[in-house]
């Protein structure tokens, strides 16, 4: 652990997989949700990413933390949180959500998963909902008990991750939906699996329980997967920039609103269901928007690493946004970002030139997202 840089403390949590992680090669670390998420192993992101593209990959993700929200009032706290209607929602489902507070700032964007009636987890990103979600609880006076389960979520990632998965858990878990989940035994405990992940390229997220038997599925896992190729990763930079998978706190943060981020057909302002941010939602579709996400390909040799945003500017040279996710594709040949364009130049297909950190200027153009 010395090697990458972090001092360790009881402040930044190892998970069940950690161990593991480290055997496999890793040599770096960031810290999601005040707990340690592998960023960088002995091969490049290039390697990684045709890897991912064509085999399986084993991704310690126990960063996505869930807030487990228990009781008779659970359904109509998690829908005041959130824009999206939640009603018809059913137990074995997830569901992608933003969360919004008071001026529809973004607060976080969970996979909401529905347990029973009473029962759901947010899986989140990098923010503190728990204490959000206990205040509001608080503040409304329902009849809620609000946790952080001891879960650890473990993705298989990659077109050959079903493959897998059948070896380790049989045939069941090809009836599996995508964005559905079911129950599984390992080792005499019921764990929930999840056909869903922090990519495009299909795949499954196990969310582990029994913090002391993570180096047993870890090993299942491995030793079932070595005819499928099986590695050691984490999410890819560059398939999550071509994929256009938003990242909170990089490309958006509670100062942008939903609309802002791409995320109109999860916001249902208009019909009955309340929830937090409601009128300040309405005003912002009613009044427009004045900068939105959108996909930027951009020329010259491979960018250096997006330590810093990369300005963006139009072709008069007026900025007009900046590339916060910046990273070269070896598919398309050529760099690939994500950013907040504003409103007059926001258009697919407009010029635009992005100054990188090494003093270049290249010429570039918006895309849509996924980028094509």
């Amino acid at each position: 652990m010395s090697d990458t840089g972090l001092q360790m403390s009881r402040r930044i949590r190892r998970t069940p997989f950690t161990d593991s992680v480290e055997n496999s090669g890793v040599t770096g670390f960031t810290v999601v949700n005040h707990m340690l998420l592998p960023k960088s192993f002995s091969y490049t992101v290039e390697e990684d990413y045709w890897h991912l593209r064509e085999n399986v990959q084993i991704w310690d993700v126990s960063c996505q933390r869930q807030v487990e929200i228990y009781g008779s009032d659970a359904e109509l706290l998690v829908q005041k949180m959130t824009p999206r209607y939640i009603g018809s929602l059913e137990i074995g489902q997830c569901l992608y959500i933003p969360i919004i507070d008071e001026n529809a700032g973004m607060i976080n964007d969970p996979v909401l998963l529905k347990l029973n009636e009473n029962k759901y987890w947010l899986s989140i990103a990098d923010s503190d909902v728990l204490l959000w979600a206990k205040g509001l609880a608080i503040g409304f006076n329902l009849d809620v008990k609000i946790t952080e389960p001891k879960v650890y979520p473990l993705a298989i990632q990659g077109p050959m991750s079903e493959d897998l998965m059948v070896e380790v858990f049989g045939n069941k878990i090809k009836l599996i939906k995508f964005f559905n989940f079911e129950m599984f035994e390992f080792l005499g405990v019921n764990q929930l699996i999840a056909r869903s992940g922090y990519s495009k390229q299909g795949g499954f997220e196990i969310y582990f329980r029994g913090f002391e038997h993570g180096h047993k599925i870890w090993d299942t896992l491995w030793k079932a997967g070595q005819k499928y190729n099986i590695r050691a990763g984490c999410p890819n930079l560059i398939e999550r920039v071509e994929a256009g998978l938003l990242s909170y706190g990089n490309e958006f943060t509670q100062e942008n609103n939903p609309y802002e981020c791409n995320l109109d057909k999860f916001c249902s302002n208009e019909s009955e269901h309340e929830f937090i941010g409601k009128s300040a939602l309405s005003k912002i579709k009613l009044e427009g928007i004045s900068k939105k996400i959108r996909g930027i390909i951009f020329d010259g040799d491979p960018c250096p690493p997006c330590s810093k945003p990369f300005p963006v500017f139009s072709k008069d040279k007026v900025k007009i946004g900046q590339i916060t996710s910046g990273i070269y594709s070896p598919r398309l040949k050529r760099n690939v970002g994500l950013s907040m364009i504003q409103r007059n130049y926001w258009s697919i297909g407009s010029e635009i030139l992005v100054n990188t950190n090494d003093n270049i200027t290249r010429k570039g153009l918006i895309t849509e997202l996924p980028i094509p």
